[in-house]
């Protein structure tokens, strides 16, 4: 029967912390979101979507934080490799100007790219939508309905366009620095 001694190890965390963080992205950016969008009508996507991003993105934001907490630090083991414990570990140890690229700026691009979306993408994206769905009230005609549309149409439809490509790109640049981070983590491992 295995140990659970390393239930009260903060390396556990660790890595659960990191496979939930990578996890999630992947399943949000590249199956629920998509899969979302090509199965749904776009009305009910477009609710999905304002009620499955806050969270998500909160999430996002939350695990770097706790990556940072339980930061493995560097191993110390013996001559026959063995190891004898950990030094550098914690928020404390991530800090260290040694592990300011390979630790620390991943982690914190992870964090301001989750913070940004959370706090300011996501929320100007939805209320852009809002703006949107009453513009096609005054309008009689839908946002991504062919021909033309009115001006202020045109404009909510080119803000909209640059929110949600801005979240995305910060989405996917948060990807990279996970991947990144997870080469990283396996050394540590």
């Amino acid at each position: 029967m295995p140990s659970l001694a390393s239930i009260s190890d903060p390396n556990a965390y660790h890595i659960i912390a990191y496979g939930t963080l990578l996890g999630s992205n992947i399943f949000q950016s590249f199956f629920a979101g998509p899969i979302g969008y090509s199965c749904l009508p776009r009305p009910q996507f477009a609710t999905l979507q304002t009620k499955i991003t806050p969270p998500y993105f909160a999430l996002q934001t939350a695990l770097p934080v706790i990556l940072a907490v339980t930061w493995p630090g560097i191993k110390i083991v013996d001559s026959a490799g063995k190891q004898l414990g950990r030094r550098e570990s914690g928020w404390r140890g991530l800090l260290l100007d040694r592990h300011l690229w390979t630790a620390l700026t991943p982690i914190a691009v992870m964090f301001g790219t989750s913070v940004l979306n959370l706090f300011v993408l996501g929320p100007a994206t939805t209320q852009v939508m809002k703006k949107r769905k009453h513009q096609e009230t005054k309008d009689g005609k839908k946002s991504y309905e062919p021909g033309p549309k009115s001006t202020e149409m045109e404009r909510l439809n080119t803000t909209f366009a640059w929110l949600h490509g801005g979240s995305a790109l910060s989405n996917l640049v948060g990807l990279g620095a996970m991947l990144f981070y997870g080469v990283v983590l396996a050394e540590k491992v």
